[in-house]
């Protein structure tokens, strides 16, 4: 992925938890919270806490800690969760039905404006009050609608073709669920998530306890 500053990718991928659990206290009327407290709930230490959000700026006072409200106002900032995406969907599957659903992403700034899928039993028909069209029409409506991200939830076999149309209509921003690894242009950014992957790890650390707690007995 290409890099813009300096900042690492292990602090960008722990922001969007600190945004998540200061929504949370926000939610539970909490209005005030220290690094000793987010450290409780993130499982990150105070030092590591303050030291990410140092990489962009002082946020919190000495002996008041941080204002909830603004701290997750900020972050959001950061993260560029205070303007609009419109997104587009290619794979009307049950990852697809269940992205297009998911009302957090409306809430963030992440419109879904088409939904695209090649299979002719479910195009025409409508997901989330969305007309679900054929990928041939894809290139065109990127284009038409200034679209700025695709998620791609189709199989392997169709995921480069689908990267490739979201390319040339000028997609810049592409969320792979296909397991493949997407060749695309340098200036576009590819974030992957391989169920797999996920599962394969949780498999990797259940084995190496069972075999640490049979190395114990």
């Amino acid at each position: 992925m290409e890099r813009f500053s300096n900042i690492s990718m292990a602090v960008v991928r722990r922001l969007p938890k600190y945004y998540r659990y200061l929504e949370e206290l926000l939610n539970n009327d909490i209005k005030r919270v220290s690094s000793q407290e987010l450290s409780k709930i993130t499982g990150f230490t105070a030092s590591q806490i303050r030291q990410d959000l140092n990489c962009f700026g002082g946020f919190g006072q000495q002996g008041y800690g941080y204002n909830a409200e603004e701290l997750h106002k900020e972050i959001g900032k950061i993260l560029g969760l205070d303007r609009l995406y419109k997104t587009v969907i290619i794979g009307a599957g049950n990852l697809g039905h269940a992205i297009a659903n998911y009302s957090n992403f409306d809430k963030s700034g992440f419109k879904t404006m088409g939904i695209f899928d090649v299979n002719e039993k479910v195009i025409g028909g409508k997901l989330k009050d969305i007309e679900i069209m054929h990928m041939d029409k894809l290139e065109d409506f990127v284009k038409d609608n200034s679209i700025t991200i695709g998620i791609i939830c189709t199989p392997k076999a169709y995921s480069q073709e689908a990267a490739d149309l979201l390319i040339k209509g000028g997609v810049e921003g592409i969320w792979n669920f296909a397991p493949v690894d997407l060749k695309v242009p340098d200036h576009v950014i590819v974030e992957n998530v391989n169920l797999s992957e996920s599962l394969f790890t949780v498999s990797y650390l259940l084995k190496e306890r069972e075999e640490s707690n049979n190395k114990k007995k």
